[in-house]
């Protein structure tokens, strides 16, 4: 426990592991007026990353006024609405020097935009508030406070991170243990075995669909979500509708219409659990208004839902990839040039980059589709083929080819 003012305490635990990439892109905005709103999925580590910077802001102001909230703990069940968290604040400030304001899940504070709207007036107040509802988030905070908050989207463990935090060297073992189980940064704590993990994955699971869906849109079938997300499961990364999903459910025996299909994948993705990723026509420059891809935020999660099986390598290499542009700070599209298909069109920084990803390159008929369709593009972005062959060779007519475990440990482009 560290003592950070005179009229409370935070329980910092006594080993915080760095996450860098992410504090070095939030100390540029530390002590500036804009509220700093880490989102993100249960359990990727939100609360330690502001652990972190609250040791950064100690580090530099020994006697720093922190001012922490976290509306996990039953310590501060109290503060329930905009009144009762503004009051709270501002009961904790002191007459000289800056407030530095602490909010951990802050959706479960109803209006809490009004508060924060408040305190922003005060020039002394910095920020930083998380939460795991990208609608509540983002809606709330756009409509109240335009142009006076950035976001940063707080990730699982990347690979590298994953490496690190469990000692552990890159091979193939390791990169097995991070495909399985995913990067969920307590799992330092467990032994990574198959009983032991599942245990862990199924409760964050079930508290993301219970708690952070089922509960907070007031759902009464919770059997037609939990089949929804048990067919995106175990069709990872697949071209798919909202018509085409519910004729199939329907083919299972389970009436659902295209609209509550929509809804509910809203719902899935606003916590968090699956990122819905749109297809891009190149020749037209335009997005499609059906067909799009589903990608699990967590593959531990995703595995233990419909199981880690090998005829789902080519699934879950894909998300693999996803995932670790996520990380990289790429904006992603499917993209679709006439009949073919690009895996994924990355952008950042006004630069692009186009991946295609397979299992293997063993069949020259895989080879000519994977690099013929890059080649098909016609422009100079860099593009680049990712596989599990450990082979990588020459470039294809100056295509890259890179083996997903060199990818996974890239940091950038």
């Amino acid at each position: 426990m560290i003592k950070v003012s005179t009229t409370m305490k935070i329980k910092i635990p006594s080993k915080v592991l760095k996450r860098d990439s992410y504090v070095s892109r939030i100390i540029p905005f530390m002590r500036k007026p804009i509220i700093k709103v880490l989102t993100g999925q249960r359990r990727v580590g939100k609360s330690y990353l502001l652990f972190q910077l609250i040791e950064q802001i100690l580090k530099e102001e020994p006697q720093a006024n922190v001012i922490y909230i976290n509306k996990e703990d039953l310590e501060f069940d109290f503060i329930q609405d905009a009144k009762g968290l503004n009051d709270y604040v501002v009961s904790k400030f002191k007459s000289e020097g800056m407030n530095y304001i602490f909010i951990d899940e802050i959706q479960d504070i109803t209006d809490f935009e009004k508060a924060l709207r408040s305190l922003l007036l005060n020039e002394r107040n910095d920020i930083y508030i998380t939460g795991s509802n990208a609608r509540m988030l983002s809606g709330e905070l756009a409509t109240s406070l335009t142009g006076r908050y950035i976001e940063f989207s707080i990730y699982s463990l990347s690979y590298p991170e994953f490496l690190r935090f469990h000692n552990l060297n890159d091979s193939d073992s390791s990169l097995s243990l991070f495909s399985r189980f995913g990067g969920f940064p307590y799992l330092i704590n467990l032994p990574l075995e198959e009983e032991i993990v599942s245990e862990y994955l199924k409760n964050i699971y079930s508290t993301i669909l219970f708690r952070d869906i089922v509960s907070r849109y007031n759902l009464r079938n919770t059997n037609i979500l939990e089949k929804l997300v048990q067919f995106l499961a175990d069709n990872t990364g697949s071209i798919f509708s909202a018509k085409s999903i519910s004729d199939f459910l329907k083919s299972q025996n389970t009436n659902i219409s295209s609209n509550q299909i929509q809804t509910y994948v809203g719902y899935l993705t606003n916590a968090f659990l699956i990122h819905k990723v749109e297809r891009y026509d190149m020749v037209g420059k335009r997005i499609f208004t059906i067909g799009e891809k589903y990608y699990f935020e967590n593959l531990g999660l995703r595995n233990i839902i419909v199981g880690y099986k090998p005829q789902d390598a080519g699934k879950i290499l894909e998300n693999l990839v996803y995932n670790h542009l996520l990380f990289m700070g790429f904006k992603i599209k499917i993209g679709a040039l006439g009949a073919n298909e690009i895996d994924f069109i990355c952008e950042k920084r006004a630069e692009k980059i186009y991946i295609q990803v397979a299992l293997q390159l063993t069949e020259e008929t895989t080879i000519q589709r994977e690099f013929g369709n890059l080649l098909k593009i016609p422009d100079n972005y860099p593009k680049m083929v990712i596989t599990n062959d450990r082979f990588t060779g020459n470039s294809f007519e100056g295509i890259k080819h890179l083996y997903i475990g060199d990818f996974l440990l890239l940091e950038d482009f």
